[in-house]
């Protein structure tokens, strides 16, 4: 999951305007970290890890809405 968050992170196009490339990244960046997450609530045996990954899914899915939000205000499509 983590490996094809970062493929995804580097395919992004950069504009130059440092901003708007830093969360353009920054969105496959988060949905990386929540697939790792769903991997360990499905694989993983640790309950402690289980709930750290479950807390990680939330935030991360919070971030991405903000980030997107953040785009969509600018006219710019997150995609």
């Amino acid at each position: 999951a983590m490996k094809d968050g970062n493929q995804k992170m580097e395919s992004v196009t950069m504009t130059g305007n440092v901003d708007e490339d830093f969360v353009r990244m920054m969105i496959p960046h988060h949905q990386a970290a929540i697939d790792a997450a769903r991997i360990q609530l499905k694989e993983g045996k640790d309950p402690e890890i289980k709930k750290m990954a479950q807390k990680n899914i939330r935030a991360q899915e919070q971030d991405i809405a903000k980030l997107q939000a953040w785009l969509n205000k600018r006219g710019s499509p997150a995609g």
